[in-house]
Protein backbone atom coordinates (compact mmCIF):
# COMPACT_ATOMS: atom_id res chain seq x y z
CA UNK A 1 0.00 0.00 0.00
CA UNK A 2 1.41 3.41 -0.91
CA UNK A 3 0.47 6.47 0.71
CA UNK A 4 0.76 8.59 -2.79
CA UNK A 5 -3.42 9.23 -3.75
CA UNK A 6 -4.08 10.07 0.33
CA UNK A 7 -1.09 12.90 0.21
CA UNK A 8 -2.68 13.86 -3.84
CA UNK A 9 -6.35 13.94 -2.34
CA UNK A 10 -4.76 15.39 1.10
CA UNK A 11 -3.00 18.43 -1.46
CA UNK A 12 -5.89 18.64 -3.52
CA UNK A 13 -8.69 19.47 -0.51
CA UNK A 14 -6.18 21.62 1.01
CA UNK A 15 -5.37 23.71 -2.74
CA UNK A 16 -9.37 24.05 -2.41
CA UNK A 17 -10.09 24.91 0.86
CA UNK A 18 -6.94 27.66 0.49
CA UNK A 19 -8.96 28.86 -2.65
CA UNK A 20 -12.42 29.45 -1.24
CA UNK A 21 -10.83 30.66 1.69
CA UNK A 22 -9.67 33.14 -0.07
CA UNK A 23 -11.89 34.11 -3.30
CA UNK A 24 -13.38 37.27 -3.98
CA UNK A 25 -15.37 35.84 -6.88
CA UNK A 26 -18.13 33.34 -6.66
CA UNK A 27 -17.58 31.35 -10.06
CA UNK A 28 -13.81 31.08 -8.56
CA UNK A 29 -15.46 29.49 -5.00
CA UNK A 30 -17.49 27.17 -7.46
CA UNK A 31 -14.76 25.93 -9.02
CA UNK A 32 -12.81 25.79 -5.52
CA UNK A 33 -15.47 23.87 -4.40
CA UNK A 34 -14.88 21.60 -7.22
CA UNK A 35 -11.78 20.77 -6.36
CA UNK A 36 -12.13 20.07 -2.86
CA UNK A 37 -14.95 17.29 -4.77
CA UNK A 38 -12.24 16.11 -7.17
CA UNK A 39 -9.89 14.85 -3.64
CA UNK A 40 -12.98 12.70 -3.00
CA UNK A 41 -12.67 10.85 -6.06
CA UNK A 42 -8.72 10.65 -5.36
CA UNK A 43 -9.17 9.17 -2.30
CA UNK A 44 -12.03 6.63 -3.11
CA UNK A 45 -9.97 5.63 -5.69
CA UNK A 46 -7.08 5.06 -3.81
CA UNK A 47 -8.74 2.97 -1.57
CA UNK A 48 -10.47 0.80 -3.55
CA UNK A 49 -7.07 0.35 -5.40
CA UNK A 50 -5.44 -3.53 -5.00
CA UNK A 51 -1.28 -3.75 -6.48
CA UNK A 52 -1.67 -6.56 -9.01
CA UNK A 53 -5.18 -6.74 -9.09
CA UNK A 54 -7.20 -7.10 -12.27
CA UNK A 55 -10.74 -5.37 -13.20
CA UNK A 56 -13.96 -7.14 -11.73
CA UNK A 57 -14.70 -8.85 -14.38
CA UNK A 58 -14.57 -12.52 -13.51
CA UNK A 59 -15.87 -14.72 -16.38
CA UNK A 60 -12.63 -15.85 -17.49
CA UNK A 61 -10.42 -15.69 -14.30
CA UNK A 62 -10.53 -18.61 -11.54
CA UNK A 63 -12.05 -17.83 -8.41
CA UNK A 64 -9.82 -16.09 -5.81
CA UNK A 65 -7.99 -13.76 -8.35
CA UNK A 66 -7.38 -10.47 -6.72
CA UNK A 67 -9.46 -7.63 -7.94
CA UNK A 68 -10.01 -3.89 -7.33
CA UNK A 69 -13.02 -3.01 -5.00
CA UNK A 70 -16.27 -2.52 -8.10
CA UNK A 71 -18.01 -0.51 -4.71
CA UNK A 72 -15.47 2.34 -4.84
CA UNK A 73 -15.81 2.46 -8.41
CA UNK A 74 -19.62 2.64 -8.39
CA UNK A 75 -19.05 5.32 -5.40
CA UNK A 76 -16.62 7.09 -7.67
CA UNK A 77 -19.24 7.48 -10.52
CA UNK A 78 -21.83 8.96 -7.89
CA UNK A 79 -19.72 11.05 -6.76
CA UNK A 80 -18.80 12.35 -10.43
CA UNK A 81 -22.86 12.30 -10.90
CA UNK A 82 -23.45 14.44 -7.89
CA UNK A 83 -20.41 16.73 -7.92
CA UNK A 84 -21.35 18.13 -12.10
CA UNK A 85 -25.09 18.15 -10.51
CA UNK A 86 -24.11 20.73 -7.46
CA UNK A 87 -21.41 22.81 -9.74
CA UNK A 88 -24.01 23.47 -12.41
CA UNK A 89 -26.78 24.29 -10.03
CA UNK A 90 -24.32 26.89 -8.35
CA UNK A 91 -22.89 28.06 -11.22
CA UNK A 92 -26.84 28.93 -12.16
CA UNK A 93 -27.65 30.67 -9.09
CA UNK A 94 -24.41 32.65 -9.59
CA UNK A 95 -25.92 33.79 -12.63
CA UNK A 96 -29.11 34.87 -10.80
CA UNK A 97 -27.00 37.28 -8.12
CA UNK A 98 -25.09 38.91 -10.67
CA UNK A 99 -28.51 39.25 -12.58
CA UNK A 100 -29.72 40.96 -9.22
CA UNK A 101 -26.80 42.60 -7.84
CA UNK A 102 -24.36 43.49 -10.51
CA UNK A 103 -21.46 41.94 -8.90
CA UNK A 104 -19.70 38.34 -7.95
CA UNK A 105 -17.64 39.71 -4.95
CA UNK A 106 -19.66 38.53 -2.27
CA UNK A 107 -18.27 41.46 0.21
CA UNK A 108 -20.33 43.79 -2.14
CA UNK A 109 -23.62 41.39 -1.72
CA UNK A 110 -26.39 42.65 0.40
CA UNK A 111 -28.62 40.83 2.90
CA UNK A 112 -31.90 39.69 0.80
CA UNK A 113 -35.18 40.78 2.39
CA UNK A 114 -38.86 39.86 2.40
CA UNK A 115 -40.46 42.08 0.20
CA UNK A 116 -42.15 45.04 1.68
CA UNK A 117 -39.82 44.82 4.44
CA UNK A 118 -38.02 48.78 5.48
CA UNK A 119 -35.31 47.57 7.98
Amino acid sequence: MTWLPYAVAAWLFAAGLYGLASSRNLIHLVGCLSVCQSATYVLLLGLGYRWGSIAPIFYDHPPGTPAVDPVMQALVLTDIVVGATLTALLLVLTVQIFKRSGTLDPEHLKPMRRKGDTR
